[in-house]
């Protein structure tokens, strides 16, 4: 996951335990993961096992973010409420995020 969103937002892992990583950079917010041993993949968009965050992430090109996020091991659901306003892609461990012009 650290990998991934590290790439994905230009972000360095600034720390780093078994159990723990954190993005970011020094005087600025982070974005921190925790290892869950009874994780379950969420099952977007039904809601039986739901998400357990919303990431919504500005591009200026729809198209260019979403082949670059798959391209960093991202999946693209059937599943598009929205598609010309914004995108619902998977991340590895299957938590959905969004990416959109309009942020």
């Amino acid at each position: 996951m650290a990998r991934f969103y590290g790439e994905a937002l230009g972000l360095p892992v600034v720390f780093s335990t078994g159990d723990f990583a954190l993005l970011g950079r020094e005087g600025a917010a982070g974005l921190g993961f925790n290892r869950l041993t009874d994780y379950r993949r969420p099952t977007w968009p039904d809601p039986s096992q739901e998400k357990q965050a919303h990431i919504e992430l500005g591009v200026d090109d729809l198209d260019a973010a979403q082949a670059r996020l798959l391209a960093l091991g991202a999946v693209k659901p059937e599943f598009q409420p929205d598609p010309d306003r914004w995108r619902v892609l998977l991340d590895p461990a299957g938590h959905p995020f969004c990416i959109s012009t309009l942020v």
